[in-house]
């Protein structure tokens, strides 16, 4: 599992865009982990699933009531699930995140690289990632929280916005 001080690996990720900038043409984009992260600290959470109910209720709204606190001290907040882009993108659009958290599709690749795969096999869902936080700089992990099964205790932006000005 990816630890504190290690480095995020060069991976794909994807991210939708309804409105064209330079970084990012409209439509699902295929973008580069380690370009993005570069010259970056990033508060980065991820979860088993968009619209799924602890992620919708719980976790992501954290996130969008804490943006600003969180965007003093950090450069971007992203929100990663085993999803398309076109989900996230339709999930952070519900959740009204546009402008304040970057909505990012990642793969089975990407949670297995980071050990942080979750087999969700039994409820239909297949491999997903497990519901953890991390704060990033210059794609160096600085701190991470991994949650047990079922849990949400350690991964929510407070903790985040905690360890981000302990930090930072």
């Amino acid at each position: 599992m990816i630890s504190v001080n290690s480095e995020i690996p060069d991976l794909k990720i994807w991210e939708y865009n309804l409105i064209p900038t330079d970084d990012c043409p409209i439509g699902p984009v295929e973008l580069s982990s380690t370009k993005e992260m570069n010259g970056k600290k990033i508060g980065l959470f991820g979860l088993p699933g968009a619209f799924t109910p602890t992620c919708s209720a719980k976790h992501l709204p954290g996130f969008i009531e804490l943006h600003e606190k969180l965007n003093n001290i950090l450069d971007e907040i992203w929100c990663v699930s085993v999803n398309d882009a076109f989900v996230m993108n339709a999930w952070g659009n519900d959740q009204k995140v546009q402008g304040k958290i970057r909505m990012i599709g990642v793969d089975q690749v990407f949670a297995t690289n980071l050990g942080l795969e979750l087999n969700l096999e039994a409820r239909g869902m297949g491999v997903r990632i497990q519901r953890f936080s991390m704060l990033i700089d210059n794609n160096v992990v600085k701190s991470i929280n991994v949650e047990g099964p079922g849990k949400f205790e350690i991964s929510s932006a407070e903790v985040l916005l905690k360890q981000a000005t302990e930090i930072f």
